[in-house]
């Protein structure tokens, strides 16, 4: 009997589309022992924003938190999603960097690692591979993950040679990040039947999508029925709008059609029931806000992903400027033809996005453009996958001037990331994972560490008074 398997997303990617993963430790604490017998292929629970948010808005150790959820749950696959050479951060860093992150991501609890490019360029996704083959175990995954999108440059048949590449590269299942939920069926058919003939089955085919354009169901269907092993969902209080197809919904369909997925149904339905005030309680206080829950077809022409969504809603807020949110999302695809169509995932979906605000707010397109836009258009993060806009890159080069074309990270195993974070943490770090905090967010890693440290020196000053 064929079986298709789920990766449940609530802990991850379904937190991060809808409420800009502001979801604490503490929220989802008590159910994971539950969630660790329902039978899901894997939890996505780390990587994307989590470390971000963990530190900056959370103050919550993000190894911390992967370990507490490795020991609530033992039996389960947990996943992260890495941006290869970006790691979780917005720059790209050295290979030594990498490796060791790696290392410590597999030696704290998790099992998949998925890794994607921004750019889908794979020199930039090479060295995180050999780092999960060197340091995993019989439970190590491999993922290598294809950023989907749709432009003049990205067909059928570069996505299929794509996968030609990942396959001989060495990964252990094949993703497609269909981060904007703009794949049709008709799309899901013509890809995955053409990876079916070029592989074959001889290595798994996952499909990650969103609800954000109304397609996902309809997709995640079609592409079951054309070959795909592994699909993710959301427990349905957290699915829809820009988060993922409803766990529940896809298991009853997959099962209806005769196709074991493994899952244990009333445990499956209880991680639903207490999820359930969670939302409610997050509806409440406005952090999810009501746009992320609807269904918004002109997705589909300007091709924005749910965590992009999210936090565009949160910063256009904080700015008191939401009344510029439909303009901004006009000159998302503007931006995104100058910079070479390069697929809207995190950094280039956050710079794209931010590059789209700044001009509407100054009613002067490319008035002002940010660093990492700069760098871009410099070639710092790889190749885009179409020419870019020649007069803007002229703006920002200089006439004449060319990109650097090879990966700015070659040969770079110094060690002196770590020497330079070691020094200016000097006793607040306490691990090597501190270390690496600080490394992808120096100054949110300092200022948690700094709390840390007080609050230990504050329970010795108490212990010391009871005595």
């Amino acid at each position: 009997m064929r079986k298709i398997q789920l990766t449940e997303t609530i802990l991850r990617d379904a937190n991060q589309s809808l409420m800009a993963t502001r979801m604490k430790f503490s929220d989802f604490e008590d159910i994971l022992p539950l969630m660790d017998k329902v039978g899901y292929y894997s939890v996505e629970c780390w990587g994307g924003a989590t470390f971000d948010s963990c530190l900056r808005y959370l103050n919550e150790d993000p190894w911390e938190r992967l370990r507490k959820i490795r020991k609530a749950m033992p039996n389960t696959r947990l996943q992260m999603l890495l941006r290869g050479q970006n790691l979780l951060g917005y720059k790209h860093y050295h290979d030594d960097v990498v490796e060791k992150f790696v290392e410590l991501s597999i030696k704290n609890g998790i099992d998949v690692i998925r890794i994607f490019d921004a750019l889908n360029d794979f020199r930039n996704i090479r060295t995180a591979l050999e780092a999960t083959k060197k340091y995993g175990n019989e439970r190590t995954i491999a993922s290598g993950c294809i950023s989907y999108t749709q432009s003049p440059v990205h067909t059928p048949a570069k996505y299929v040679e794509m996968c030609k590449e990942l396959k001989s590269m060495g990964f252990d299942t094949i993703c497609f990040k269909d981060m904007a939920g703009t794949m049709t069926p008709n799309e899901a058919e013509r890809l995955f039947g053409g990876v079916v003939d070029a592989l074959g089955n001889d290595i798994p085919l996952v499909l990650h999508t969103h609800c954000t354009t109304g397609m996902a169901y309809m997709t995640l269907d079609k592409a079951v029925e054309c070959g795909v092993d592994i699909i993710d969902t959301a427990t349905s209080c957290f699915s829809n709008g820009t988060s993922q197809a409803a766990t529940e919904t896809m298991y009853y369909a997959i099962e209806q059609c005769g196709i074991e997925t493994g899952i244990d149904e009333k445990l499956m339905n209880k991680v639903n029931e207490f999820f359930k005030p969670i939302k409610d309680k997050y509806l409440a206080d406005g952090t999810i806000d009501y746009k992320s829950l609807g269904t918004d077809s002109q997705a589909l022409f300007y091709k924005v992903p749910g965590g992009m969504l999210s936090n565009m809603i949160a910063n256009l807020k904080d700015m008191n400027a939401i009344d510029k949110f439909e303009e901004a999302l006009l000159e998302i695809p503007n931006v995104r033809k100058d910079l070479g169509y390069p697929p809207l995932v995190t950094p280039l979906s956050q710079m794209v996005g931010n590059q789209a605000v700044m001009n509407v707010l100054l009613g002067e397109r490319y008035k002002q453009i940010s660093n990492e836009v700069k760098n871009h258009f410099r070639g710092e993060y790889g190749i885009a996958p179409a020419p870019v806009n020649k007069e803007l890159e002229a703006k920002i080069l200089g006439e004449g001037k060319s990109p650097v074309d090879c990966r700015i990270e070659d040969s770079k195993r110094t060690g002196e990331d770590f020497k330079a974070a070691e020094k200016a943490l000097g006793d607040l770090a306490q691990s090597e994972e501190d270390i690496m905090s600080y490394i992808c967010y120096p100054q949110q890693a300092e200022a948690f560490l700094k709390r840390r440290k007080e609050k230990q020196e504050n329970v010795v000053k108490y212990s010391i008074v009871e005595a």
